[in-house]
């Protein structure tokens, strides 16, 4: 089993930002994964993209995208996850110290690639710090009931400094994991 940490909260809170800070406090690790990013037009919300830490992108749902998989007024972007996101994925154990996922939500797991490939990483050797929907059946709930899953409520008076204590904790993970071995 892995070490699971799950960032939820309600929409706005910061758990992106709370998740990039975490990259920034461990500059220097091998880090994988990716975030979303909202698409604004004149202000207005008209979609979401994906990005990966390596920065490769794509399109994750947009207003004017016909698509059978939905979200509210957003058609979702099924192929983006799988030419974007799923193979930093999938190729995470080899060559990463933790693994970064912004979000696991209702758009991501229209991908069954996506929910094998998180299901992987969740069970392997590097740590996982992901954001997670506030709620939701199917993979949201089963990765909060994981044993091995930390599930962290982002609030506004812990969001500052929250992302200092989830680098600290995957610090004496690598330290303990480094005297087991060494």
């Amino acid at each position: 089993m892995g070490c699971n940490i799950l960032i939820t909260g309600p929409p706005g809170i910061g758990k992106t930002t709370a998740l990039r800070r975490v990259a920034d406090l461990l500059a220097g690790r091998r880090i994988v994964g990716f975030y979303t990013e909202e698409v604004r037009v004149g202000g207005v919300r008209t979609g979401f993209r994906i990005a990966t830490l390596d920065g490769h992108e794509g399109t994750l749902a947009d207003v004017a995208l016909s698509s059978p998989h939905r979200v509210g007024k957003y058609g979702v972007n099924v192929a983006a996850f799988k030419q974007v996101v799923c193979p930093v994925l999938e190729g995470a154990a080899g060559h990463a110290d933790v693994v970064l996922v912004d979000e696991i939500g209702k758009m991501e797991c229209f991908s069954p690639r996506f929910r094998r490939a998180i299901e992987r990483v969740a069970e392997g050797p590097v740590p996982l710090v992901a954001t997670i929907a506030l709620k939701g059946g199917g993979l949201v709930a089963a990765m909060k009931r994981r044993p091995d899953a930390q599930v962290l409520h982002l609030t506004l008076a812990n969001r500052d400094a929250l992302p200092a204590s989830i680098a600290g904790l995957l610090t004496r993970t690598w330290e303990t994991s480094a005297e087991a071995t060494g």
